[in-house]
């Protein structure tokens, strides 16, 4: 049930290693990386052997998932008729303790991406990767990139190290709503804390089904801190957050505003209706019902056709085949899904 000329708005083309990203380092951090024996660190944000890292007939021989441009091009754009797709690039200068080591291979890797994909192929697009650590340098991040049309959102770590509604990371939501990108926020930590209320899990598969956890704190700092009263224009694309969670989220949250709004003067709309104004989500991986008419009721709960976006996450392994999208959906909310909300919410790529 795939529409000709979808928008893919989650891929992830693999970084190399940093070895691969030194060419478009200053003269100063290719001998800091070089010198400090760390040329061949690997800070990828996905481990590179799980199964549900890539599947299995989209593998490369031999090296790491999602780094074969001509593969990418058969497997993720021409396969699903693809009209633009955009590059998520999961690495780690985000993650890294030292700020200025952070934005370092933050910059190296929106180079690298700008050079080796987008250059390569006019159905590409990207996310301006910044580091979280560090808001002004993310901002300068943003003001160098922000000329260049074909990036075309802001990527941020779904877990920081404080939560993003505080004060801290306006400036970075400042620079989004001055260039109108929106600010997507993938999956994925920093891992300065614990990916859980009570700890760090024992296994993989604990971190990766509680991940919508982080996804619910983030939102409910953002409304009540004021981030999306203060930032109107302010878009925001939860990526592989899942869907499913968030009806029973704004009920809960509508109904507790109505009883305490007194402690958050500044929240002037219930916490459903910015939700459905600024927040938006892929599809990809979809935490649906086995049911298929369960998940269209499931949908029809968050009251609102805009909010929802195609993406096939390649090459991760988050869906059966080429089952991109699920059963249920009704045949116009994937039309709306897979072209004009994304056209709608990235408006760099109607021009």
């Amino acid at each position: 049930m795939l529409t000709s000329g979808a928008i893919d708005c989650d891929i992830h083309p693999g970084v190399p290693g940093i070895k691969t990203l030194l060419p478009y380092m200053s003269a100063h951090w290719q001998s800091a990386f070089i010198e400090r024996g760390m040329d061949g660190f690997d800070p990828a944000s996905y481990p590179p052997n799980a199964p549900i890292s890539c599947r299995a007939d989209w593998r490369v021989s031999g090296g790491k998932p999602g780094t074969d441009f001509a593969q990418l091009q058969r497997q993720a754009l021409d396969h699903f008729g693809t009209r633009f797709a955009i590059c998520n690039p999961l690495y780690g200068g985000p993650m890294a303790v030292s700020e200025t080591m952070g934005a370092a291979i933050c910059s190296a890797t929106n180079d690298w991406i700008a050079a080796e994909w987008l250059a390569r192929d006019p159905r590409l697009r990207a996310s301006i990767v910044v580091p979280a650590q560090a808001p002004h340098l993310a901002v300068e991040e943003i003001e160098r990139l922000a000329s260049d049309q074909r990036f075309v959102q802001i990527l941020l770590p779904a877990a920081a190290e404080m939560p993003y509604g505080k004060r801290y990371y306006w400036p970075i939501y400042q620079a989004a709503e001055k260039y109108d990108l929106p600010i997507g926020l993938h999956t994925g930590s920093l891992f300065r804390h614990a990916p859980t209320s009570n700890g760090w899990p024992s296994q993989y598969l604990h971190d990766y089904v509680a991940a919508h956890q982080v996804f619910e704190d983030q939102l409910l700092s953002l409304i009540y801190e004021g981030a999306l009263t203060k930032f109107d224009r302010l878009r925001l694309v939860f990526l592989e957050s899942g869907v499913t969670w968030l009806p029973g989220f704004l009920w809960r949250a509508n109904k507790t505003w109505r009883g305490v709004r007194p402690e958050v003067p500044w929240v002037k709309a219930a916490p459903a209706e910015l939700v459905r104004h600024h927040v938006r989500l892929t599809m990809q991986p979809l935490d649906a019902p086995p049911d298929a008419a369960d998940l269209g009721f499931v949908l029809d709960q968050l009251g609102s056709d805009d909010m929802l976006l195609f993406a096939t996450d390649y090459p991760h392994w988050q869906f059966d085949g080429d089952a991109a999208l699920p059963a249920g959906i009704d045949a116009g909310l994937v039309r709306k899904m897979m072209v004009d909300n994304p056209l709608a919410t990235y408006a760099r790529l109607g021009k």
